[in-house]
């Protein structure tokens, strides 16, 4: 269907145009025929023009030039025709007319014009459905009415029927028009021929015999094509009834909504989508166009072009669900460094996940693999895996990947625990514990309210501490990190409490559909984790790197990055949560960062084997480990980011 209908829209422009230059044409051959008609006294110049006009026929470059090779040599037999008859030529008048002129005329009025009028009337339904789907996209999702939408949507499917069936017209007008020009282009000249033949004697004594068995072979070939528009026309037809017969639900928006059938593992897309426009400070506009992918980029064409353009280029860029001026099945697209892109409406729900996952899996740059299908399908296995027993899915990662148990510290260094085995799912975590999706750490928050914890401020704004803490820091290494969920775990013990914890979180948000996440900054440093708003630069929280007992990558998906914190509460009561994010760099550099914070953490008991370690750090080019207690001036350096949605 992708094919078909880029196809169709490419098409479509190439026979527009056809019919365009055959117009141009063809008056151009109607003036040459009514001056040979007019001009009795200049016969000879007329007739010379008209020889010209003929081979001329053969530089016109027809967009669509199949089948004229016999057209352009007959016509180029009757230029020579023209040249020696020419100086035997005089006017007659009503042979001519009735001969010559007529055909051509009615060739230009009749099927010409009929083109012309079936384009306005294809361009009018056109227009009226584009006016009934602006009226279905500014449903309300809030306040739905059902008759409402039912009378709307009953308006769309009327006005696509009507569409489609001016457009089926439209095309099969522009195929005859591809028969009729071969037909109105030699029928003029057989009758001009033969009368000419006819009413000069001399003429027919020189002419004659050769002429007949030419004149036979032009009138058997005009019957032949003549006999296959027949032929195109019924076969037009029949379609024409068998598509005018389909169902209603064919034509009607979003028929499916309960349960359309949703594939997430497509590589490329398109499909018309309504892009939002900014005319002014607050006011907007939606503009129906027809979007499709090709490679790594968003292409659009506009109606009436023969080619798409680039909207966007979708290499690392990331999609979004947003709530938009109360309109349904809105989403944006964020480019690679957090900047607010496009915003796009789709008309369903199964094109607005299929449109999402589409640019999901084209933004991960699949579709350089070998095989882009199975690329994309094993991307999607996070929704399988998410349902997968804790027993399979923890044995994919009893082999060494990067996570660390930090729980003890001794002879200053890291102790890695020994696996300890593959845990049954409740031990790790409580059935039925809840998900939060939202920045908002659950369980200090319930600790807060409800056990006398220290009050997280408000406004999100971190203490005056925290810059002395970070110029007192060795080490400050920021990634870009977007929240997926945290929950409560009952144990600390091994990372697998960190893979099920993802298990559980990517399952719900496969279930419940949920794409928003909120982006965020991730300050490693040798003290703590902060999660900084990239665009106020105001901490929203932070761990104490002593409290993150474990943390570890996803082994699959290496995006993905979570770690356990334990805390211990003034009542003497201790509590753990899991926080899950996905990287926009590999999960295995933040638990770098982080296990170089701890390292740090125990090495600063003894100064020479902090001497010893800062040696053995390794300081990229771009600056990721930077000393602030050698470039405190520079600790003010700020990132610019935005919370994004998914």
């Amino acid at each position: 269907l992708f094919f078909l209908l880029s196809k169709t829209r490419s098409l479509l422009s190439v026979f527009e145009e056809d019919a365009g230059t055959l117009t141009e044409y063809t008056n151009q051959l109607l003036q040459a025929m009514q001056r040979v008609y007019g001009a009795q006294n200049e016969m000879c110049l007329a007739t010379q023009q008209l020889s010209k006009q003929l081979l001329a026929y053969e530089k016109q470059h027809f967009a669509l030039g199949k089948g004229d090779e016999e057209v352009i040599s007959t016509l180029h037999y009757f230029s020579k025709v023209v040249d020696e008859l020419n100086i035997l030529h005089s006017e007659l008048a009503k042979q001519l007319a009735d001969t010559m002129v007529l055909p051509i005329i009615q060739f230009r009025e009749k099927d010409l014009t009929e083109v012309s009028t079936l384009k306005d009337l294809f361009g009018l339904a056109s227009n009226e459905h584009d006016v009934s789907m602006a009226k279905y996209s500014r449903l309300p999702k809030r306040k739905e009415n059902e008759k409402i939408k039912a009378e709307v949507a009953k308006e769309v499917a009327n006005a696509r029927r009507k569409q489609h069936l001016s457009s089926l017209q439209y095309y099969c007008a522009l195929n005859a028009l591809q028969y009729r020009k071969r037909v109105a282009m030699m029928e003029p000249m057989l009758g001009y021929t033969r009368g000419q033949i006819n009413f000069f004697k001399k003429g027919a004594e020189m002419f004659s015999k050769r002429m007949d068995s030419f004149l036979s072979s032009v009138s058997d070939m005009v019957q032949s094509i003549q006999g296959e528009l027949d032929a195109e026309a019924e076969k037009m037809r029949v379609s024409q009834q068998d598509l005018i017969a389909v169902n209603e639900s064919v034509y009607t928006p979003d028929s499916d909504v309960t349960s359309p059938a949703i594939n997430r593992n497509l590589i490329q897309k398109a499909g018309y989508l309504n892009l939002r426009n900014k005319t002014g400070l607050v006011t907007t506009t939606w503009e129906r166009l027809y979007f499709f992918t090709q490679g790594g980029n968003l292409m659009c064409q506009p109606r009436g072009a023969v080619a798409g353009g680039l909207i966007q280029d979708l290499d690392n860029c990331s999609v979004m669900a947003v709530d938009c001026e109360d309109r349904r099945y809105c989403f944006q697209i964020t480019t690679p460094t957090g900047k607010a892109g496009i915003t796009l409406q789709a008309e369903s729900k199964k094109e607005y996940e299929e449109w999402i996952c589409a640019i999901n899996n084209i933004s991960r740059q699949i579709y350089l693999t070998d095989n882009p299908e199975a690329a994309a399908i094993k991307l999607n296995q996070t929704a399988l895996q998410a349902v997968t027993p804790i027993t399979s899915f923890g044995k994919k990662h009893e082999v060494h990947h990067p996570s660390q148990n930090v729980k003890n510290m001794e002879n200053d260094k890291i102790i890695p625990n020994e696996s300890a085995g593959i845990h049954d799912s409740a031990q790790l975590i409580a059935p039925g514990t809840p998900i939060q999706f939202d920045i908002v750490l659950p369980a200090t928050e319930f600790l807060d309210q409800n056990r006398g914890g220290r009050r997280a401020n408000p406004f999100g704004e971190s203490e005056d501490s925290s810059k002395d803490e970070e110029e007192d820091s060795l080490l400050q290494q920021m990634f870009i990190v977007r929240f997926l969920g945290s929950m409560a775990v009952q144990s600390d013990d091994t990372s697998e409490v960190i893979y099920e914890a993802m298990r559980q979180v990517l399952a719900a948000r496969a279930i419940h559909n949920i794409f928003r996440m909120t982006e965020s900054h991730l300050m490693v440093t040798s003290k703590n984790l902060r999660l900084i708003d990239p665009q106020t630069q105001v901490t929203r929280t932070s761990f104490e790197l002593a409290t993150v007992t474990q943390f570890a990558a996803h082994q699959d998906n290496r995006r993905l990055i979570g770690f356990v914190v334990h805390l211990s509460e003034i009542l003497g009561e201790e509590s753990m949560s899991a926080y899950v994010f996905e990287s926009n760099t590999e999960g295995e550099k933040i638990c770098y960062a982080i296990s170089l914070g701890k390292e740090i953490i125990e090495a600063q008991k003894d100064p020479e084997a902090l001497a010893q370690l800062m040696k053995s750090v390794p300081l990229t080019n771009d600056g990721k480990f930077v000393l602030l207690n050698d470039q405190s001036e520079e600790d003010g350096t700020t990132h610019e980011g935005e919370e994004s949605e998914a």
